[in-house]
């Protein structure tokens, strides 16, 4: 079947918001079958929006809109359904007796503006939305589907997740669409693409090679009849890729790296500290992301300055001969930071976040250590993109620094 996103309202026109619904839907449409042909963007006006639902339902078997369902006059969404398919919008009975209770559970009266919420037209369902006063729409006329859904990610996510996917599951029947993303680090995009050649051939699965913030992405993709079918295709492919690829694969699908990193050392009961300048905190922040952090991450400075660097160990006359940017002083920044907390490995971090140059050192000048019980692990690079991408760079290669001095010290991990 052939999908179509259609994303509301202006603030993503204008750049205030970013689009994660769409990024959200995409991700998963492809596991139930749907081909996913175009995403767009309207702003909160009832042609457009209609023009836009005409458009796609020319198109596409299914369309899904997210945003421009809540109550205030600019939210139109319901009415340029509506429009578009040319019925009469009712107040329904359920929806509002629905509506009514959301207030009154919380102590609260139910604005009459909001009345707009419960109005259905003749082929729409109400889809429930325990999280929010807007409830769903679930379209069927003359063969085409369309789904419209709330705009706050943690409703649409709900909606998508209890009621719209299983209810998709259903009609897709046994024709699925499987793709398993296996994630890589150390090695470049143009380097994996080379070292999967052999694969790259497979026209079921397809494999893709993609760049991304956190390494190199491969996704294969699969079409057949079932999930079981599905599965048998891709294992065999993915065990191959695997093997060439060897440990710079570190995940797959949601993993993240902090996760695993994680997993890794709460499995050998080993335990974390950190130090660190130019990243401003967002290493220990990226750390304690992940629930049950506290089980292997003793805690983490953030040491900005030369003298609290100083005040928390770090050896003054390695800052006066190399310079606080320099790899001499992130090495003894995790020593500081793994002796002071009495942690198995210690991180330091150490660079020029940018836009300026500091010590004479270009923005983007960064340098790693790990430190543990035997000499320290360490990486330098200068690469420039950025004040904030500078800052997400250093966490990352932290991260794929530490697992790979712990690959080595543990190499079953």
């Amino acid at each position: 079947m052939r999908a179509e996103i259609i994303s509301v309202p202006t603030e993503m026109i204008s750049g205030e918001l970013l689009d994660t619904n769409a990024h959200y839907l995409a991700r998963h449409l492809t596991t139930l079958g749907l081909d996913l042909h175009f995403i767009s963007q309207v702003g909160d006006n009832l042609q457009r929006i209609s023009e836009a639902v005409r458009n796609a339902l020319g198109r596409a078997d299914i369309v899904f809109l997210t945003g421009g369902l809540g109550p205030t006059e600019d939210d139109v969404t319901r009415e340029a359904i509506a429009t578009a398919l040319g019925e009469e919008m009712h107040m329904d009975a359920e929806a509002e007796h629905q509506l009514r209770a959301f207030f009154a559970a919380r102590g609260a009266t139910l604005p009459e503006r909001n009345l707009k919420q419960a109005m259905l037209i003749p082929s729409a369902r109400a889809i429930p939305n325990p999280r929010g006063t807007a409830p769903g729409w679930w379209v069927e006329k003359e063969g085409r589907i369309l789904v419209a859904m709330p705009g706050p990610p943690a409703e649409m996510e709900r909606m998508w997740e209890v009621d719209v996917a299983p209810r998709l599951a259903r009609q897709a029947g046994e024709g699925v669409i499987i793709s398993r993303t296996l994630k890589t680090i150390g090695i470049g995009e143009g380097r994996v693409d080379e070292m999967l050649g052999p694969l790259l051939k497979s026209v079921n699965p397809t494999i893709g090679v993609y760049a991304k913030t956190d390494g190199v992405h491969v996704r294969l993709t699969v079409k057949a009849r079932g999930r079981e079918a599905a599965r048998d295709i891709v294992e065999p492919v993915e065990a191959a890729a695997r093997r060439i690829l060897g440990d710079a694969v570190w995940g797959a699908d949601d993993d993240t790296l902090e996760g695993v990193v994680g997993r890794m050392l709460q499995g050998h009961g080993l335990t974390l500290a950190t130090m660190e300048s130019c990243p401003g905190g967002l290493l220990a922040s990226t750390i304690t992301d992940v629930p049950g952090s506290s089980a292997y991450f003793k805690g983490g400075y953030v040491a900005y300055t030369a003298r609290m660097k100083m005040s928390l160990g770090v050896r003054a006359e390695l800052i006066e001969r190399h310079g606080v940017v320099s790899p001499e002083v992130a090495a003894d920044m995790a020593r500081a930071a793994r002796e002071n907390l009495s942690a198995d490995y210690g991180i330091g971090i150490t660079g020029v976040a940018g836009p300026d140059e500091l010590e004479g050192k270009p923005p983007g000048t960064v340098h790693i250590a790990v430190h543990h019980s035997r000499a320290p692990e360490a990486t330098s690079y200068t690469l420039n993109q950025g004040r904030l991408a500078n800052k997400r760079r250093a966490v990352t290669t932290a991260l794929a620094l530490l697992r790979r001095t712990l690959l080595a010290r543990n190499p079953s991990s």
